[in-house]
């Protein structure tokens, strides 16, 4: 594994996080990583990947950050209401969400300007922590494509798996040892080149939506070395709750 230096100014946020993050990290987890170096070096791009794990942001971070990118999140706005927890955030460069809501355009719009000022924005089109019961990936959102068909950048999806070893979704206590090994796959650019100039049709949206979790969906198979269901999991068929742990009795959903 190559490991880049990293090229841009972290500033004082990345500082910190850097410093705490990275060394429980390496105290906590093996990492198995295959084709990083297809993580542009420089240049706007979107990491496309699956949501297993609340924690697989700090290792999807360390990944991203091991070869020389700052990787930007779409995160959710009530993070944001803490003045110094949001102080911290917005210094680190990571861009508020606030889902359920027509506000959420503008999370949208600040992906679009960071990936057009040459940031690494990390997305997860599944939404939310996949309900699949297996943990293979679900059926995507469509933030990711349309962001993607607007700039015309780089789409680099990413296959995980491990993280939930580390913390099962929605536990409240993660499970430090032994170690556990965290395995990522970086893909190819998904190819859109066909549909960067056909009009921004719903189905053309989906189409692009499609290639990118069937990307996603391949790595992913190649990490845990096995075979996705035939059929992506649809919360909407199940009717599940669309944020959140989905054993609470609440209502909502992330942006798409």
């Amino acid at each position: 594994m190559t490991v880049r230096k990293l090229q841009q100014k972290r500033g004082w946020a990345w500082s910190i996080a850097v410093a705490i993050v990275k060394p429980a990290l390496l105290a906590t987890t093996r990492h198995e990583w295959e084709g990083g170096e297809r993580i542009p070096e420089r240049g706007g791009c979107i990491l496309v990947m699956n949501h297993i794990s609340h924690v697989d942001p700090f290792t999807a971070a360390h990944i991203v950050y091991d070869h020389g990118r700052i990787p930007r999140y779409l995160a959710k706005s009530g993070l944001f209401r803490n003045k110094a927890l949001g102080a911290f955030l917005r210094a680190a460069g990571q861009i508020p969400v606030e889902r359920l809501t027509r506000n959420a355009v503008g999370a949208y719009d600040a992906a679009v300007a960071a990936v057009r000022a040459g940031e690494c924005v990390v997305v997860y089109p599944e939404g939310t922590i996949t309900r699949d019961p297996d943990l293979w990936p679900m059926t995507g959102k469509s933030g990711a494509a349309r962001i993607a068909l607007e700039t015309g950048c780089p789409v680099i999806p990413v296959g995980q798996w491990g993280a939930q070893q580390l913390l099962a979704p929605y536990a409240k206590k993660p499970d430090l040892v032994p170690r556990k090994l965290i395995r990522m796959k970086v893909g190819e650019p998904v190819d859109l080149a066909d549909l960067l100039t056909e009009p921004r049709t719903p189905q053309v949206v989906q189409q692009a939506t499609d290639r990118i979790m069937d990307a996603i969906t391949s790595l992913v198979e190649d990490v845990r070395g096995g075979q996705a269901p035939p059929e992506r999991y649809d919360m909407r068929k199940h009717g599940d709750r669309r944020t959140g742990d989905p054993h609470r009795h609440e209502i909502g959903e992330d942006p798409a």
